[in-house]
């Protein structure tokens, strides 16, 4: 039972840093020669203690760096490290400028509470500091036509040294600044500001720029892939829209009112056709008369057929026992036939 009390009472101090403590990233990495700001984020109960930044994975062996209650601390732009807290937005930032391969290491965004019992409030983050070059984007995409920037950046040691962008696989391709620090062509553009990056713009992309390229200073490289897509084609498409009767009425012309010029050729046309009409008209009383005078002549001749017809409907005996009878066609279209029976008859 003694031992379990002595484990609690060893064990409180530590309870607050892992309940409700401070939070930053767990890793930084940033190149030679460049500055870094930290933000630690802490509780709103911690705003009025004091905070502080230190080299070390444990506290009892940390060096102090940097503190909030130290005036000289405060300074990002002179201070080699500076620590700046702002208690409306619970967090503290820390700035380390011109920073070093050898200051890579461990750190630590404390708190101080103070007291025997009590244990600081800490969160640990790792730095790594390299030299070389990063970029900031390793994919571009650009549509045909268009243009896009590769951002380059170099540790302090490879200002002085020239910059290349190069195809892969392709070292006669290399495109170098020259002593102003800057290229530029009708497809390619360089320039290097000579603090820690160079930017290289890829103008008037087309389909054959697309592939992997590498950006270059020094000895140092690093790789971009660039994607090209093509062009959206516009086609033209005709719509035709059929018009609603109201739209059709709409869109009619107002009458336009009678001149004495219309007038005139409109008389014109009428008489031809009333002159037309006419002729047409005699025409047909023409052959109208002709037909009536055709049947009229006619008449006689059909008569005496009739007449045949009846005087053989007549008749009981057989036709065969006439021998005396004659049968004359009057006409290929009647097929009627004339029978005279001991007696000729004339047809004038």
């Amino acid at each position: 039972m003694p031992q379990l009390v002595i484990l609690t009472l060893s064990l409180l101090p530590w309870i607050p840093a892992f309940l409700c403590g401070v939070t930053t990233m767990e890793e930084f990495s940033v190149l030679e020669g460049r500055s870094l700001t930290v933000p630690c984020h802490y509780e709103p109960q911690y705003a009025s203690y004091v905070k502080y930044w230190c080299r070390g994975r444990m506290r009892e062996f940390c060096t102090s760096l940097a503190r909030t209650d130290d005036p000289r601390s405060v300074d990002p732009a002179v201070d080699k490290v500076s620590i700046l807290d702002d208690p409306v937005h619970q967090v503290f930032t820390v700035t380390m400028n011109d920073l070093k391969v050898d200051d890579s290491g461990w750190y630590m965004c404390g708190m101080e509470i103070g007291g025997v019992w009590s244990a600081d409030v800490v969160e640990y983050t790792n730095i790594k500091v390299n030299h070389g070059m990063l970029v900031v984007n390793n994919r571009l995409s650009g549509e045909e036509g268009s243009s896009v920037k590769a951002e380059c950046e170099y540790s302090v040691r490879f200002r002085e040294s020239e910059k290349k962008w190069c195809r892969s696989g392709d070292w006669s391709s290399c495109l170098v600044t020259g002593s102003d620090g800057s290229y530029e062509d009708t497809s390619v553009a360089i320039s290097d500001d000579r603090t820690g990056a160079f930017t290289v713009t890829l103008k008037k992309l087309q389909m054959r720029d697309a592939g992997w390229y590498w950006c270059s200073a020094g000895q140092q490289q690093i790789s971009v892939q660039v994607l090209v897509t093509p062009r959206p084609t516009t086609t033209t498409v005709s719509v035709t829209s059929l018009a609603t009767p109201s739209q059709s009425v709409a869109h009619l012309p107002p009458p336009k009112p009678i001149s004495k010029e219309s007038w005139s050729s409109h008389s014109h046309i009428l008489e031809s056709l009333l002159v037309c009409s006419s002729l047409m008209l005699l025409v047909g009383l023409a052959i109208l008369a002709r037909k009536m005078w055709k049947l009229h002549r006619q008449d006689p001749v059909l008569r005496q057929v009739k007449e045949m017809k009846a005087r053989l409907s007549g008749y009981s005996g057989d036709v065969g026992d006439l021998p005396d009878a004659t049968v004359v066609f009057l006409n290929r279209d009647s097929q009627d036939v004339h029978t005279k029976c001991n007696e000729f008859v004339s047809i004038q």
